[in-house]
């Protein structure tokens, strides 16, 4: 095993690791970090990608983005708010010290962030099922 497979696998499993937390946590967004852990996987080992991709965790987080399905409206409004709520901490404590240029580029993040998950990523649909 060559070292760049090793650092792929340590930053897939320390991607997943943080993914899975982000689950559970309200501020930890995960969807970023199950991404690395996808593309470290994919590029460190074949099998490592396909134990991946067949946890729940992947399908459901990640699978209709990957497919190029887009993603929910439940998951990208979970994005936005998390990381909404964590550029929102940067920027008061920017403010506070009166740091103006750098709350204006956080701001200019904070607004091609919305706008692009809002009209850049598309919109996956969930089908109901049909009531018996």
């Amino acid at each position: 095993m060559t070292g760049k497979k090793i650092i792929y696998i340590a930053f897939g499993i320390l991607g997943l690791g943080v993914g899975a937390l982000g689950v559970v946590l309200p501020l930890l967004p995960a969807f970023p970090f199950l991404m690395l852990a996808a593309f470290c996987f994919g590029k460190s080992s074949e099998k490592l990608d396909r134990w991946f991709k067949g946890t729940k965790l992947y399908k459901n987080n990640l699978e209709t983005y990957v497919k190029g399905q887009g993603m929910t409206w439940k998951a990208k409004i979970r994005v936005m708010v998390t990381v909404t709520l964590l550029m929102l901490f940067g920027f008061l404590i920017m403010f506070q010290k009166s740091l103006y240029i750098p709350c204006a580029i956080l701001g200019a993040v904070w607004l091609f962030h919305i706008l692009y998950f809002c009209f850049g990523v598309k919109n996956h649909v969930v089908k109901d099922k049909p009531v018996k």
